[in-house]
């Protein structure tokens, strides 16, 4: 007898994903077998897929805030098509990234060219102020 005691059986580790290690929300596991699977490169480092996830979860943010926003200024609840379009072309950045994107339902800006505008037209100004103004001779 060593006099060692029962050996105590470690707890198996809970599995803790790389979405959480990485603190974000999109999935960097699916993104990684994604990259893998559609053959865009040979080899895939472990952090490309951490990467383009916390690229892809800031731009759906930065889109749902500026959307959110656009619906709160229509007084709704729910953010549609046209609020998407509408943060997206109204925001110079996302507006040069997504260019030649077609938003399905969302409509287009408003927009008068200057020309068609009716033209303003100067009222005639009355000259009575002017005869007021006239020295006061006696």
């Amino acid at each position: 007898m060593s006099g060692r005691g029962k050996k105590t059986v470690p707890k198996p580790k809970t599995s803790v994903s790389r979405s959480s290690r990485a603190g974000i929300t999109f999935p960097v596991g699916r993104i990684h077998r994604l990259l893998r699977k559609g053959h865009y490169a040979e080899r895939v480092g472990n952090g490309a897929s951490v990467y383009l996830a916390a690229v892809l979860e800031y731009l759906c943010a930065e889109i749902l805030e500026l959307a959110g926003n656009a619906s709160r200024d229509n007084k709704k609840q729910r953010i549609a098509p046209r609020h998407i379009l509408l943060a997206v072309k109204n925001d110079e950045e996302l507006n040069k990234l997504l260019a030649g994107v077609t938003i399905s339902d969302g409509g287009v800006i408003p927009n008068i060219q200057a020309s068609l505008l009716p033209k303003k037209t100067k009222a005639p100004k009355d000259d009575s102020s002017a005869k007021d103004v006239e020295s006061q001779e006696f």
